[in-house]
């Protein structure tokens, strides 16, 4: 853990911690497991911690301008709005206690929602994209995300979401250049081409026209907007990141678990790294400030100790990971699955999750009222998954 100076950390009122001046939430892309960071925002608000920024990839950042968009006591009812309206088309229905059982009916619904689409977010183009005209919208994806233009706009107050008290910063890829970029409400006005240029994956979904580039996916470089938050940092920060896909699982036994253990190595070890990275570089400058404390007051002056003493300062930031980890009926479709009963699964899973964290949290109280930074995660593994 790295050292910083108590008497830096802006306390203010918190109901299950003492917060720092900035908490702010990290959510990743994950398409249908989106309704677990879903679950999350609602057992935070429970627990009165107020957020002050929130950035988001992909359905992490519908999930973020939502939350954004709305007052403190709409929020968690227009996420439900939301999850509810894009899990209708496969309502709930009784199910046995069994996981094979569950798995068929899991990847019959991905099925459906591959075939058909989801409602309010995007549907099958009337033609295939072969047959389009090369360079039109049409010839560039398998569905058509019109529909979620139109959610957008009924669930979220976009002057709020601008001028309002929460900070929104969402990640989109520039298709010529390949280069991420950040839309951030602290240098410019977002609107809903924004929030869907940061979710337009391909070759589903169409890239969104923003000035005359054109963007996918943020989750295509990087799955977690962390490093955007922690460069931006001008306060002592708490950062609760809620992670989609789990790093450790047991070894696959079937094709179905081939895909879904890709899946999650391909997007968690992003995330780890970013994390593994930046906590690294912390404990890096924590040492090199050291060492500048030790030196000979006549090197106080010095140009090159001031600069390396600049580049080594920074705030404390405590980051707390909340990660999904699926059942064992969850297999490689488990994003797309966007049925009414696995959702509601996964709202439960964020808030289960957030009370497990609050149950274990007095390590990061303290850390916070030291003025350190360190990295937790807090959970207990799922005894239903494949770990």
């Amino acid at each position: 853990m790295a050292d910083a100076d108590p008497s830096q950390t802006r306390l203010k009122h918190g109901g299950a911690l003492p917060l720092p001046g900035c908490v702010a939430l990290v959510l990743q892309g994950g398409g249908a497991l989106g309704s677990y960071q879903a679950g999350v925002i609602e057992a935070l608000a429970e627990s009165a911690i107020d957020i002050d920024w929130v950035a988001g990839i992909s359905i992490g950042a519908v999930n973020a301008a939502i939350f954004a968009g709305n007052p403190p006591e709409r929020r968690v009812e227009r996420l439900n709005d939301f999850w509810s309206e894009v899990t209708s088309a496969l309502p709930s229905f009784p199910l046995p206690n069994w996981d094979a059982a569950r798995e068929f009916v899991h990847e019959w619904s991905a099925g459906s929602v591959a075939a058909t689409g989801v409602p309010g977010f995007f549907r099958p183009r009337t033609i295939p994209p072969m047959f389009a005209s090369p360079g039109t919208p049409e010839a560039l994806s398998f569905y058509d995300t019109a529909p979620l233009v139109e959610t957008l706009d009924r669930l979220i107050d976009w002057d709020l979401l601008n001028d309002g008290p929460v900070r929104l910063s969402v990640g989109a890829v520039d298709v010529e250049n390949g280069n991420f970029r950040y839309f951030d409400t602290h240098e410019m006005r977002i609107d809903a081409r924004h929030i869907m240029a940061s979710g337009a994956l391909p070759p589903g979904l169409p890239p969104v026209e923003i000035d005359g580039r054109l963007y996918w996916d943020g989750g295509l470089v990087s799955n977690t907007p962390l490093t955007h938050v922690l460069d931006h940092q001008e306060c002592p920060m708490l950062v609760f990141q809620v992670d989609l896909f789990a790093s450790n699982a047991g070894l696959p036994h079937t094709i179905l678990d081939v895909m879904a253990r890709e899946k999650e190595i391909r997007f968690s070890s992003r995330t780890r790294q970013v994390s593994a990275a930046h906590m690294r570089d912390r404990t890096v400058r924590a040492a090199i400030r050291k060492v500048l404390d030790k030196l000979p007051k006549e090197f106080t002056d010095d140009p090159d100790v001031h600069a390396l003493r600049d580049m080594a300062a920074e705030m404390p930031v405590n980051l707390v990971q909340l990660i999904y980890r699926a059942n064992a009926w969850e297999g490689g479709s488990r994003d797309f699955e966007f049925s009414q009963r696995t959702m509601r699964e996964h709202w439960q899973s964020g808030r289960q999750a957030v009370g497990e964290t609050m149950a274990k949290s007095r390590l990061v109280a303290q850390n916070i009222l030291d003025g350190r930074t360190a990295a937790f995660d807090l959970t207990h593994h799922n005894p239903h998954s494949k770990e």
